[in-house]
Parts: C-alpha cells; structure tokens; sequence
C-alpha cells in the first residue's frame, strides 16, 4: 500500500496518478501497487514537476510496517527516531532554539502525600 499527499499537483501528473491510485481527497493519492512502479511514478513526478512537495507513505518491512519519505518543498518531514517513522510539522533545521546541555538544571522531585495513621497499627498510633 502506499499514500501520496502532493502539492498543488499539475493535471498531467494527476492524470498520471490516477491510473493507479483511487483519489479519495484533492491531491492525496492511494492504492496497492509494485515497487518498480513506485519507483518509475515517483521518479516520472520529479523529473516532470520539480517544484511539488511530495509526502510519501509506503509499505516497508519494519516494525511499523511502513515508511515515510519527502521530495521537494513540503511543510511536513518524515523522520526515523529509534526505529519509528515520525512526521515532524514546520521542521526547522536551525540549532538556535536547542537548548544547551551544559547548562545546570534543576529536577523538581514531588513528595508523596503522607498517609493517614493506620488504627491497627500500633506504631502508628504511639507516633
């Protein structure tokens, strides 16, 4: 299985897509297809229109069972953390805004709640 989310799709690649894919909303494309095929529609779409961002979803033999993968300009990244596909929204690839790890921090620990004296205790109760 595999899902295409594209932006601002030319009508000669939509007619393309089509041929494959069921299009169950504008520009998102689903459907069951080989992976020469993946491969020659998603190498069609880059060579023909450079400028759309494509979200790709795809079967994969992992533990999640797919995977994620990006071209061109999109507002959505697809990224691997400790095995899993994410996908990371308004990604930035600045390093100003990460915090400093040599700075000194403070843990806030939170104390249990004292329980109530138990009557048939009898240290308890002598307390």
């Amino acid at each position: 299985m595999i899902v295409i989310v594209a932006n601002d799709t030319p009508d000669a690649i939509r007619g393309m897509l089509k041929r494959w894919f069921v299009e169950p909303r504008p520009n998102v494309f689903v459907g069951t297809i080989n992976r020469r095929t993946q491969e020659k529609t998603e190498e069609y779409i880059k060579r023909n229109a450079r400028d759309i961002g494509l979200l790709i979803i795809s079967s994969y033999p992992n533990c999640q069972g797919y995977k994620v993968e990006t071209t061109g300009p999109t507002d959505r990244k697809g990224i691997e953390v400790a095995g899993l596909w994410m996908i990371a929204e308004k990604w930035e690839e600045s390093t100003a805004n990460t915090p400093d790890i040599t700075e000194p921090h403070t843990e806030v620990a939170l104390s249990p709640k004292p329980a109530a004296p138990n009557p048939n205790d009898k240290k308890s109760l002598s307390e």
